[in-house]
């Protein structure tokens, strides 16, 4: 197990975390909080995690550490993350259900594409608009954990970039 496939490792046992503190505010252990603390523990979370995912990437580039299992674990991690802040932050009414279907009906369906364009012997590398994508929901997502300003309006830019990019995938497929 090299850094860059302990970083995803790590985005992805911090996920579930992430998770509780967004939906445990009824939590018997968390009844003397103030939810505010909940928040910025989930923010705390989110931000450590996104870091790791622009380090495992970077590190295994640039220290030739690609692994097959690194190429399993970067996404794995990536939609594990993602899940556990769109799913808990619906939970807690901060996220619109029909911005959180359309993310994950996308990378779902994606996920299976490039699973048969392996198949198929194709690659289909992530693209700048997938990359952009990435980027756009994680500041969405830490803006809504944060319950700032704007949040709804960056997860609504975040869905059109995430079905612009599922198009730009479709596009390379069938090329």
């Amino acid at each position: 197990m090299n850094l860059p496939n302990s970083l995803a490792t790590l985005r992805i046992a911090i996920a579930p975390i992430m998770l509780w503190f967004l939906i445990g505010r009824n939590y018997p252990i968390f009844s003397e909080w103030d939810i505010s603390w909940l928040d910025y523990f989930a923010g705390l979370l989110f931000v450590i995690a996104s870091v790791t995912d622009f380090f495992d990437g970077y590190i295994a580039r640039s220290w030739n550490q690609m692994t097959k299992l690194g190429s399993i674990l970067d996404p794995l991690a990536d939609k594990m993350l993602m899940l556990a802040g769109l799913l808990g932050l619906m939970v807690i009414d901060r996220a619109d259900v029909w911005a959180v279907f359309l993310i994950l009906s996308r990378e779902f369906f994606i996920t299976g594409l490039r699973v048969v364009a392996v198949a198929e012997g194709k690659d289909i590398a992530a693209s700048m608009w997938g990359k952009s994508k990435t980027v756009i929901q994680m500041i969405a997502i830490g803006f809504l954990i944060m319950n700032w300003p704007f949040a709804t309006y960056l997860l609504w830019l975040a869905v059109a970039i995430t079905l612009y990019s599922g198009y730009e995938y479709i596009k390379e497929y069938f090329n």
